[in-house]
C-alpha cells in the first residue's frame, strides 16, 4: 500500500476548495463533503476561484459525482452529515480505501482524481511540463490575445483541480495524440451546458439536478446503451496504457470522463503537471455523435447529433430555438418540473466555441422565464411561443435589411444606383450594431408581449421602437457618409427616403407597421381639415 505521505491535497478530507456564503458572502474553505453538505443547505453563494468557462464542467462535475454516490447508497436524497458523504464517496473507489483516486497527486502507478494511473507506473518518458495551472486548462490561448497563459504559476490546489476538470471533461481533439471527450459532437465540436435554474443560489439547481439524473437514469441506460448497473463511473479508475480505448458500454449511465493523460505531481508547497499523448480516444464513441445521455446536452433530432456550438454562441435565434422550437430534444437538465415550486426561473446556456487549434470564445446566456412563458413551457405548449419568437426574429431581419439598403444609399451619395463593393461593406458593417443591440433585449421585449394585456399594442410598440433604434443608427451612419456641401444633405435626405418609403410603401415586408402609419397619416389629415 502507498505510504500515506505520498499522497496529497485529498478532497475528502483537506479543505481545498474556496466558497462563499450566501448571505455574508464570506469565505469558507471546504472538503468536498463539507461543500456537498452546503449546497444541499443552499448556502453557497460562489466560488472565487472558478473561472467562467469552468463553470459548466464544475457544476456537473459536482451534480454527477451526488448522482453517483447517492445511487450506489441506494438513495434519492441528500446525505446529511461531512461523513456520510466522504464514506459514500470513499466507497466508489473499494480498490483504494486510502483515499488515493481523490487526491490531486499520487504515485503514477495509482489513480489520482482525474487522473488514471499509468500502466507500468513509470513516467520518466512523458514529456509535457506546466508549472502554471491555466497551462493545462483546454483555452487555446497562442497568441496571448484574449486570456493570458501562464499566469497560474503560484496557483493554489483547487485552481490545479478547476482547471484539471476543464481539461479532462470539456477539451476535444488537439493534435495527434490529444484526443478530446465522448460527450460532444467530434474532436472540433464543444460540450454545451444548457439547463434551467432559480433564481439564487448554486445548491437549489445541485439538487434539482441530480435528482432529474436519478429519475432519467434507467431510460438513459437503455437509450445509449450504457450499462445500468456495474458500470464503470469514475472513468479515472480504470488504469490507462495510452494505447486502447474504453468500451461506451461498459461505462454508468454517469459516467465522468477524462480524455488526457496527465498527472500531478508536488515539490515542497509547489504543484506541477506532466503529460503525454495516446494512441487512441480514451472512450470509443466517435460513431456516436454525442449523444452520451448528457444532462446537459440539447439534442439535433433530425440531425442526430449533439448541439455544436458555434462562434455566434447562444444567440438570441439559437436560444428561441432551444426555448421554443422542436429541432433540438431538450436535457434532462432543462425540463421544467424539476422546479415545481420554485419562483423565478432562468434557462442557462453556456459553452465554450472550439475550432481546429483554437478557441473562439466562451459563451453564457441567462435568460428569465417569465410566468405564462413557464406556464405554456410546462404544458408543453411551445408553439406559441416558437411562432412568436420566430416572427420577432423575421421583423428584426426586415428593419435590418432596410437600414442595410438605406445605408448604402447614404454611401453612394444618394444613388441607390451605386452598388459599389466598397459601399456594401460599409452598410453591413454600420448596420451590424442593430442585431446585436437587439438581441441583448430580444427576451425581455418577447417576455413583455407575452405577459401584456393588449399583446397586440405591445407589438406594435416594440416595432415602433425598433424602427426608433435602427434610424438612430443609419443618423450616427451621417458622419462616415459625404462630408461635403450639397452631396451631404442630398445623400442623408435620400437615405432617410428609403428607409422610411421603405417601410410605409404597399409592398413593405411589414404589413402591419406599413398599416399603422398610413392610420397615423389618415389621422393627421382629418385633424388639419377640422381645424382649416
Amino acid at each position: 500500500m502507498t505510504n500515506a505521505s505520498e499522497l496529497k491535497y485529498s478532497l475528502l478530507t483537506e479543505p481545498l476548495i474556496r466558497y462563499r456564503r450566501a448571505g455574508d458572502g464570506g469565505t469558507v474553505c471546504a472538503s468536498l463533503p463539507q461543500l456537498f453538505l452546503a449546497l444541499a443547505a443552499d448556502e453557497v453563494r460562489d466560488y472565487p476561484a472558478l473561472r467562467p468557462h469552468q463553470r459548466h464542467p464544475w457544476h456537473a462535475f459536482l451534480v454527477q459525482l451526488a448522482a453517483i454516490a447517492l445511487h450506489k447508497a441506494g438513495r434519492t436524497t441528500a446525505f446529511e452529515t461531512p461523513d456520510e458523504w466522504r464514506d459514500a464517496l470513499l466507497a466508489l473507489t473499494p480498490d483504494d480505501p486510502d483515499g488515493a483516486a481523490w487526491c490531486l497527486v499520487s504515485p503514477p502507478n495509482r489513480p489520482a482524481l482525474l487522473q488514471a494511473a499509468v500502466v507500468g507506473g513509470s513516467i520518466s518518458e512523458w514529456k509535457s511540463v506546466a508549472f502554471a495551472a491555466d497551462e493545462v486548462d483546454m483555452l487555446v490561448t497562442s497568441k496571448n490575445h484574449d486570456i493570458k497563459g501562464s499566469r497560474a504559476r503560484h496557483a493554489q490546489p483547487e485552481d490545479w483541480l478547476f482547471a484539471l476538470l476543464s481539461l479532462q471533461t470539456q477539451e476535444g481533439f488537439l493534435g495527434a495524440g490529444n484526443y478530446g471527450i465522448s460527450r460532444m459532437n467530434g474532436g472540433f465540436a464543444s460540450k454545451p451546458g444548457v439547463g434551467v435554474a432559480a433564481v439564487g443560489q448554486h445548491g437549489a439547481r445541485w439538487s434539482r439536478d441530480f435528482s432529474a439524473l436519478l429519475a432519467l437514469r434507467k431510460r438513459t441506460a437503455e437509450e445509449r446503451g450504457l450499462k445500468g448497473e456495474g458500470g464503470l463511473a469514475l472513468v479515472w479508475l480504470a488504469p490507462w496504457d495510452g494505447i486502447g480505448s474504453l468500451a461506451f458500454a461498459a461505462l454508468d449511465p454517469f459516467y465522468i470522463e477524462i480524455c488526457r493523460r496527465i498527472r500531478l505531481q508536488s515539490g515542497g508547497s509547489e504543484i506541477k503537471s506532466i503529460g503525454t499523448g495516446s494512441k487512441a480516444a480514451r472512450i470509443a464513441a466517435k460513431e456516436l455523435n454525442g449523444l452520451t445521455g448528457d444532462a446537459w446536452t440539447p439534442i439535433d433530432v433530425e440531425g442526430g447529433k449533439a448541439l455544436t456550438i458555434t462562434s455566434n454562441g447562444f444567440n438570441y435565434k439559437l436560444v428561441s430555438e432551444l426555448m421554443f422550437g422542436g429541432k433540438y430534444q431538450p436535457p434532462a437538465a432543462q425540463n421544467l418540473s424539476n422546479y415545481a415550486n420554485e419562483q423565478g426561473l432562468i434557462f442557462i446556456a453556456q459553452g465554450v466555441t472550439r475550432g481546429q487549434g483554437k478557441t473562439e470564445g466562451y459563451h453564457e446566456r441567462r435568460v428569465p422565464i417569465s410566468p405564462k412563458v413557464r406556464s405554456l413551457l410546462a404544458a408543453n405548449q411551445k408553439e406559441p411561443l416558437a411562432r412568436l419568437a420566430t416572427q420577432r426574429i423575421a421583423v428584426i431581419g426586415e428593419v435590418r435589411k432596410l437600414l442595410w439598403l438605406a445605408l448604402a444609399v447614404l454611401f453612394a451619395s444618394g444613388n441607390s444606383g451605386d452598388s459599389s463593393e466598397g459601399n456594401k461593406a460599409k452598410a453591413s458593417k454600420f448596420s451590424a450594431p442593430l442585431e446585436s443591440s437587439e438581441d441583448a433585449r430580444f427576451f425581455d421585449d418577447l417576455n413583455e408581449e407575452v405577459e401584456a394585456e393588449d399583446p397586440i399594442a405591445q407589438r406594435l410598440q416594440w416595432m415602433l421602437g425598433l424602427v426608433g433604434r435602427a434610424e438612430a443608427i443609419l443618423k450616427i451612419a451621417f458622419d462616415a457618409g459625404p462630408r461635403n456641401g450639397i452631396q451631404k444633405y442630398r445623400a442623408q435626405s435620400a437615405a432617410l427616403s428609403r428607409f422610411h418609403g421603405g417601410l410605409r410603401s404597399d409592398k413593405s415586408p411589414l404589413p402591419d407597421l406599413a398599416n399603422h402609419y398610413r392610420q397615423q397619416t389618415i389621422k393627421r389629415q382629418e385633424e388639419s381639415l377640422e381645424h382649416a
